[in-house]
């Protein structure tokens, strides 16, 4: 199951993407007024597809926008198919275009490569708003720019960044990074945690919240 925004000023065509695509296992929001997409919550969606013919803004302002906050598909529909059209909205950040109209198997085909292809690209990184995070290589990048993390510091950033909104106790996370049998005690991530965020002010970026009396989180 993959979680679907689509934006469409025709309600029509909206409400049929949304029967396919749940009967497809997918969760689907809909919306019909491209100004009331909530800016904050377009990370959360593993694919978007937006229309580009859209009154008071259309599809290309708001791909520019939204690329800049999220990592996931974008997919233009569109009766547009000149060549200079989808150049343009390639250019601004989206992945691909589906031609209206467009049949059902089409529509069902082209989501699911991409959820697909999108599921291969998160085995070896995954992204959690502005920040990109590599697992196998313990690397963390900010706006494409690399954090001095060490390994410690990486691991408490991709747990909590893996599980953000949910409160850890620095014992969980210190049973979590450095084992049950660790000879360490709580201070330790409390001076990473410490460390963290040193180095994160570099980058305008402040995503590990303390939760007083209880521990530490990845804000959401």
């Amino acid at each position: 199951m993959a979680k679907i925004l689509v934006v469409d000023d025709d309600q029509a065509i909206l409400d049929m993407i949304g029967m396919i695509l749940t009967k497809d296992g997918h969760l689907v929001t809909k919306i019909n007024n491209p100004l009331e997409i909530n800016m904050e919550e377009v990370h959360l969606y593993d694919l978007i597809l937006l229309d580009i013919m859209m009154p008071k803004i259309d599809g290309f302002v708001l791909c520019s926008k939204i690329r800049k906050l999220v990592d996931c598909p974008v997919l233009f529909l569109t009766a547009k198919t000149g060549e200079d059209s989808l150049v343009t909205g390639l250019s601004l950040g989206a992945d691909d275009y589906i031609c209206k109209p467009f049949g059902v198997m089409e529509l069902r085909a082209r989501i699911a490569a991409h959820l697909r292809r999108e599921h291969r690209e998160h085995s070896v990184r995954m992204v959690v708003g502005r920040v990109c995070f590599y697992p196998s290589l313990k690397k963390m990048m900010v706006d494409d720019k690399e954090v001095p993390f060490t390994k410690s510091e990486y691991e408490i950033c991709e747990l909590l960044a893996r599980n953000r909104g949910q409160v850890f106790s620095k014992e969980y996370i210190l049973e979590q990074i450095f084992g049950f049998d660790s000879e360490s005690n709580d201070s330790t991530i409390t001076t990473h945690i410490k460390n963290i965020r040193t180095k994160l002010s570099d980058y305008n970026y402040m995503p590990v919240k303390t939760v007083w009396g209880i521990g530490y989180k990845w804000e959401k």
